[in-house]
């Protein structure tokens, strides 16, 4: 009786463990299935391209322009090993609205979290996408994005769960500008005594394709086919559609100077996403769309059939008709509704742009995009410190700069992560800059001389997981009734837009209309002329992270500052962002 007792149990004991390895091995293959790698192996090299018709440079990440996409879903792990054939020159690749969480060194901003990938080398990033969303990648290397080392990152939910909104397809768009000077030729220019400015660029593209007239070269080439409007290399781009059915298109800027409106003949667009946050929906005709930003918009393919319609694209915010000898073209692309074919032109001409000046519609979308009910995150209802950074030209030693508070950034040698990391005080200037500017006596509507400027690599030291208002006050620059549009983008963050404004921030008054109950969540925003944006974030993600103008050449010349956070809490650094400046002493061999 006791034998038989004792098998029994043993049996049991046997089931009981082989129910408890089976419900095991179930929960590690869905784990499994809910967090994949995603590999990717990229060549980054300079090819002739002609996404415009006229032949130049570009960069290419496996030949092509954009980038490939990143798919992914919510919890994914990507590794991009990114090989620079570059031949003479470095790259580095940020990875714009990843917020690297516990991965502060991959963020992929030069001089900031890491050391530039030089030429030959290999550099394997590797980081989590812990959000569903619509983000963006970018060099972040000089000024190497506009010549067109860029792509989009979509991340899905995982499986099993649904947005707040139906659609049937899911689709992309990148924005951008198109310049026929090289980087190193505007960058010359920016940096020269005798100061040559950027100009506007040559075109709009739509997904990396344009059009440039080819008779109004001012400058004759040698080379007989450096612009040719026949390649099919530049014929539009077209995006088909299937009539009757609910597309989500999302839609990323990466101008390297240029504010948007973005409309689709005949089409309303319903705004539901921003940055990778869920916003109430908001039918528009014309999405105003500043460079690092994204949205993802609906659209319902529910007019005639029979034809196709124009995509379109516009400068607005600078009157490009009278800042350059020639006007930059619309870009222009094609929805195409199946089965028409996909060359047939539109029957209609296209659409008239936006007022270029219509600083008033702008103002009036941003303020009118809320959070989404029930998939909102409410602010701090109060912050533990304010900076107010105003938006100036200057001058220092002759050349012509954008500053903060009348300091101009500069990148140190040593990487601010590493420098911070290892305690190098020496390799970068211990003094911050200045938290305001003298708000009283200064007119932001005067042409102010400016001439008494700092250069700095000196950073915001924040307090762990403290909440920091950010106020963005723009000015006039040193061109007299001239200020401009500047979007700005803060790196390993998210931060709630709390209210724009007109004029002069007022520090008393204006933080009494903030909006705490439904603000928007973005990592990129635009701050009008004469106007100003209120920010907040929590100083809750270890590491060192730039917040800068998104224009290009506006940061080349300065106009961006550095936070360090919490830098005690961040882990080991990988030896593969070392070997510049003060780091090469860290490199094991």
């Amino acid at each position: 009786m006791d034998i038989k007792i004792f098998q029994m149990t043993t049996c049991v004991s046997r089931l009981l463990v082989l129910g408890l390895f089976v419900v095991a091995l179930f929960f590690s293959n869905a784990s499994i299935v809910e967090a994949r790698i995603r590999h990717y192996k990229w060549e980054v090299k300079y090819e002739f391209k002609s996404p415009d018709c006229f032949k130049k440079l570009a960069i290419t990440i496996n030949g092509k322009s954009p980038g490939p996409t990143i798919q992914a879903q919510q919890g994914d792990t990507i590794i991009v090993e990114l090989k620079n054939r570059l031949l003479t020159e470095n790259v580095a690749i940020h990875w714009h609205g990843i917020r690297q969480r516990g991965t502060p060194w991959f963020d992929g901003t030069e001089g900031v979290t890491q050391c530039p990938i030089v030429p030959g080398e290999t550099f394997k990033y590797q980081f989590v996408v812990d959000r569903p969303g619509t983000y963006l990648y970018h060099a972040h290397y000089g000024m190497q994005r506009e010549a067109g080392l860029q792509g989009m990152i979509r991340v899905a939910l995982p499986d099993g769960q649904s947005e707040p909104f139906a659609y049937d397809y899911d689709r992309s768009i990148i924005l951008s500008d198109w310049y026929h000077k090289s980087t190193y030729e505007q960058a010359t220019g920016l940096s020269s005594l005798n100061f040559s400015w950027v100009g506007e660029p040559q075109s709009l593209l739509i997904h990396g394709k344009g059009k440039f007239d080819c008779s109004k070269l001012t400058t004759p080439s040698l080379e007989a086919d450096v612009c040719n409007e026949t390649k099919p290399e530049c014929s539009p781009y077209v995006m088909t559609v299937i009539p009757g059915k609910t597309y989500r298109l999302r839609i990323g800027s990466l101008t390297a100077l240029s504010a948007l409106s973005f409309q689709i003949e005949g089409h309303n667009m319903t705004i539901v996403e921003a940055d990778g946050h869920y916003v109430e929906p908001i039918v528009v005709q014309n999405l105003f769309i500043y460079s690092g930003e994204t949205y993802s918009v609906l659209i319902k393919t529910d007019q005639n059939p029979s034809t196709n319609y124009w995509i379109k694209s516009d400068i607005v915010s600078r009157n490009t008709t009278t800042t350059s000898g020639l006007p930059t073209p619309s870009g222009l692309a094609v929805l195409n509704y199946y089965p028409n074919h996909p060359k047939k032109s539109p029957s209609t001409i296209p659409p008239l742009g936006h007022r270029w000046n219509d600083n008033v519609s702008r103002l009036a979308q941003s303020l009118s995009i809320k959070a989404r009910n029930g998939h909102n995150r409410p602010p701090p209802l109060t912050s533990d410190r304010v900076i107010v950074l105003l938006n100036t030209q200057n001058t220092i030693n002759g050349k012509r700069r954008w500053s903060v508070n009348n300091y101009s950034f500069t990148l140190p040698h040593t990487p601010y992560l590493i420098a911070l990391k290892h305690n190098l005080t020496d390799q970068f200037d211990q003094k911050p800059p200045p938290d305001g500017y003298d708000f009283v006596n200064y007119d932001i509507y005067k042409t102010q001389e400016n001439t008494n400027a700092i250069s700095s690599d000196g950073i915001y030291r924040l307090k762990f997981n403290t909440t920091v208002d950010i106020i963005l006050q723009n000015a006039n620059s040193m061109v007299n009734k001239t200020s401009e549009t500047h979007p700005w983008h803060l790196h390993g963050h998210d931060f709630w837009v709390l209210g724009y404004g007109s004029g002069k921030f007022d520090i008393y008054n204006d933080p009494k209309k903030y909006n705490l109950v439904n603000p928007i969540e973005k990592n990129t925003v635009a701050v009008q002329p004469y106007g100003w944006t209120a920010l907040r974030f929590r100083a809750d993600n270890p590491g060192a992270w730039a917040f800068h103008c998104h224009i290009e050449s506006h940061f080349y010349m300065g106009m961006g500052v550095v936070f360090e956070e919490g830098i005690d809490r961040v882990g080991k650094l990988p030896n593969s962002i070392m070997g510049c400046g003060a780091s090469k002493n860290f490199i094991k061999t």
